[in-house]
């Protein structure tokens, strides 16, 4: 077998041996050190293997095959994979960051009495990603599409035996099935008019199918298709409201999900059809840029308003997930990639660091809700590790240059402006606009969390225990990802710099020259007057809401929310209420389908459904009683009937 396959393999490898020795042997279950040792190798080695081919890569897709699957007609389905430029990519993301949070989770779920099942689960949901990023086909795509959805039910309800955190599980699968629906019905279209579904016959066939403008409608239908399947996964208006609640989970759990595996698939998708459908279909990306934006500013104005630490950086996560499609929207599908790529590390960090916040107040005894920063406040003289890291990655996020955050999102910003004022489509002035006033959001109440979190006096009691660092397994992993939230933005450095040749990622790995993976759609440079003042717009806008947000906060603690309400004045409490969008889906979709389910559904399901079978029973059982008279266990009634049987066959023969 190919050394690659263990890519693929090793994960699967580690969740059953897990899974199974933890099933047959309880001894094993107590086993911590050892299954969280073999679950995060599991992972770590794929790393390794993954940068080997990505540090000896040429010009050609490094491919291979596990299984050969079924044979259809003109129907060939295998288990194929294939590396190429964003695969790597994103198989560097999953498995590195994953391997991180792997060792975090060793120390966090110390103690717990499912943790087995809990690196079972995680072990498989690094499977069912890696099939969805490496599969050189739609069909292994969606297969693990489908098991990142699974494994995340599993993770987000790991927890069960708390009802509300079994309901967010719910919530996750049943919002994603919409999105899956959308996802399958696009890749029926795609075979019914390609006659495959690999990725390079789909992308070689696309050149002649769309040339010079035809089947422009088709373009548009798929291309609309899988961005619904995109808003289901990667959390965007209408279909974000479940990752919020996924939260429920372990907190590695939400780092893994929310930066780097679940809500990256609907961009990766995006990504890796782009050059085949999606520069067909120019009306899609502008509802792709227009929701993105809208869902970037709806989520940070949530954001600004909560005081659950989890819950201000999910509701962050939608935000900037909302960045990558502006990204996408705007035709700059590598700049997308690029800012899931720096988002990876500063966001895990994130919430690597609240978990190691949680873990802390959680044994000081002192608060009723861990999670809750009201009760927090001075826990940087306390966990001094967590702290560095916690307001490193908040400045990246806050686009502070030369931190990773500032250089994805002002590109992100400087394509849609672009496109709007190169392109000529007006819409995307609107695009920009919204950004850069999310950009402001997105840096003030990062600033504000990690200030009411870490600075100013302690609102708890410090009598008793004292909250205190972490421990070295959950730390170092914080230490590596601030690295990488430092220095992960030189991959992409803006044109102002060499006119962009010195942008990596863009220029010279994902895009760029026909035959790469990624196909942007291709706009005049800014001149470098335009782009310096946008640079300048960026960095001040940057400053201007850390530094605001710092001198309300550290002044004035938890009163400092008068503030923004004074600001926001009614729309406060419609921020604070999350725009009461769960009350919404309630009362217009959820309240009417079980009342429809009970009045309608249930008296068919119990009379029609119900009276079938029991009817089949009933007649069955008639039947049943009347032959057993026969059944007397006399001889002689036997042989009277088998005559009576010959008789009447015989007269039947006669006549």
């Amino acid at each position: 077998m190919e050394l690659n396959a263990l890519i693929i393999l090793l994960p699967l490898l580690g969740a059953t041996l897990i899974g199974l020795l933890g099933f047959v042997s309880p001894a094993f279950r107590r086993q911590e050190k050892l299954i969280g040792s073999l679950a995060t190798l599991m992972v770590a080695i794929p790393f390794i293997l993954v940068l080997q081919v990505f540090l000896t890569y040429g010009s050609q897709p490094v491919t291979f095959t596990i299984l050969h699957w079924m044979r259809a007609g003109s129907l060939d389905l295998s288990f194929g994979y294939h590396l190429d430029e964003l695969s790597l990519l994103m198989g560097l993301i999953v498995t590195g960051v994953g391997s991180l949070i792997h060792l975090y989770s060793i120390g966090y779920m110390h103690g717990d009495s499912g943790f087995y099942k809990y690196f079972l689960y995680l072990n498989l949901f690094i499977f069912a990603m890696l099939n969805l990023i490496l599969g050189d086909n739609l069909i292994v795509t969606f297969l693990g599409w489908e098991g990142v959805g699974a494994c995340s039910f599993f993770l987000i309800g790991f927890w069960y035996t708390d009802m509300e955190k079994a309901k967010a599980a719910q919530k996750a699968f049943v919002a994603n099935r919409i999105g899956d629906f959308a996802f399958l019905v696009a890749i029926f279209l795609l075979y019914w008019n390609f006659g495959s579904l690999q990725y390079s016959t789909i992308l070689a066939g696309s050149k002649d199918f769309f040339d010079g403008g035809a089947h422009t409608d088709l373009a548009f239908w798929i291309g609309l298709l899988v961005f619904i399947a995109a808003t289901g996964k990667s959390a965007q208006i209408p279909l974000y409201v479940w990752l919020p609640d996924a939260m429920a989970g372990p907190t590695p759990v939400s780092a893994l999900i929310h930066a780097a595996t679940m809500v990256t698939s609907g961009i990766f998708l995006i990504a890796r059809l782009s050059g085949s459908i999606f520069i067909h279909a120019p009306e899609v990306l502008m509802i792709v840029g227009v929701v993105g934006a809208l869902t970037a500013l709806v989520a940070a104005l949530i954001a600004i308003t909560q005081y659950d630490i989890k819950k201000v950086l999910a509701y962050s996560t939608v935000s900037q997930l909302g960045f990558m499609f502006m990204a996408l929207g705007a035709g700059a599908f590598s700049t997308a990639i690029f800012h899931v790529m720096t988002h990876a590390f500063f966001k895990a960090c994130l919430f690597l660091g609240s978990g190691s916040v949680i873990h802390a107040m959680d044994h000081t005894h002192a608060v009723k809700d861990p999670q809750d920063i009201r009760t927090m406040g001075g826990l940087g003289r306390f966990m001094p590790s967590t702290a560095i890291t916690f307001w490193i990655s908040t400045i990246a996020i806050a686009g502070i240059p030369p931190l990773a955050g500032f250089f994805s999102k002002d590109e992100i910003l400087a394509k849609n402006f672009a496109a709007a004022y190169i392109g000529g489509d007006a819409v995307y002035y609107l695009v920009w606009g919204v950004g850069v006033f999310t950009a402001l959001l997105t840096a003030f109440y990062m600033t504000r969390v990690t200030t009411l979190t870490f600075n100013g006096q302690p609102r708890f009691s410090l009598e008793g225990h004292h909250p205190h660092e972490s421990p070295a397994l959950m730390t170092i992993p914080l230490w590596v990802l601030a690295i990488l939230a430092v220095v992960g933005g030189a991959a992409g450095l803006p044109e102002l710099i060499d006119h962009g040749h010195l942008n990596w990622i863009t220029h010279h790995w994902l895009a760029g020259e026909q035959g790469h993976p990624v196909h942007n759609v291709h706009y005049e440079h800014l001149s470098l007057g335009i782009e310096a003042i946008l640079i300048a717009l960026s960095i001040l806008i940057a400053f201007l809401g850390l530094l605001w947000s710092y001198r309300i906060y550290s002044r004035r603690g938890v009163a400092g929310d008068q503030v923004v309400r004074g600001l926001f004045r009614g729309l406060y409490p419609a921020m604070q209420g999350k725009f009461f969008v769960d009350e919404l889906y309630n009362t217009l979709l959820i309240r009417p389908f079980v009342a429809i389910s009970r009045f309608i559904v249930a008296p068919f399901d119990k009379y029609v459904v119900d009276g079938v079978v029991n009817a089949t029973a009933g007649i069955v059982n008639v039947f049943g009683s009347a032959l057993k008279l026969f059944q007397t266990g006399l001889v002689q009634h036997y042989a009277l009937l088998m005559v009576l049987g010959i008789m009447a066959l015989l007269a039947y023969l006669a006549f």
